[in-house]
């Protein structure tokens, strides 16, 4: 398993973690396979979606907040529980099968570490097991 750190800046933030998952990947010289993106987080998720227009994120933001609004008469001590809500809805994992030692995206499609309780630094975890 290998991990790095992400730094965010903002109480809600989509950070594409491409690059540092394919290096990854690359150092650990996987050629085929599948790899898992887990973040260790209650308040923080993974997912995967367009890279090519920045409003995707943008809206995925407005979406959840209108959803899940940070005020709403919640129990939780903390005051955060429109984080974990979100985190639950994004989820704390996504797989991608790697082939030719790459990963194998869509056109369109990125990794995004998803911060819902920032700015923070966070850890991603990443596992790969190869085929065969």
């Amino acid at each position: 398993m290998k991990r790095f750190k992400v730094q965010t800046r903002s109480r809600t933030d989509f950070i594409n973690i491409d690059r540092q998952v394919a290096e990854l990947v690359a150092d650990t010289g996987l050629r085929e396979g599948v790899i898992t993106v887990f973040i260790p987080h209650t308040t923080a998720g993974v997912t995967i979606n367009e890279n090519a227009d920045p409003d995707v994120t943008a809206d995925m933001k407005l979406v959840l907040d209108r959803a899940v609004p940070w005020t709403g008469g919640y129990s939780h001590l903390e005051g955060n529980t429109a984080a974990h809500v979100k985190a639950s809805m994004m989820g704390s994992s996504a797989q991608v099968i790697v082939s030719d030692g790459k990963l194998q995206l869509g056109t369109w499609q990125s990794l995004y570490f998803c911060e819902f309780d920032g700015p923070r630094t966070r850890e991603v975890w990443v596992k790969g097991i190869s085929e065969g």
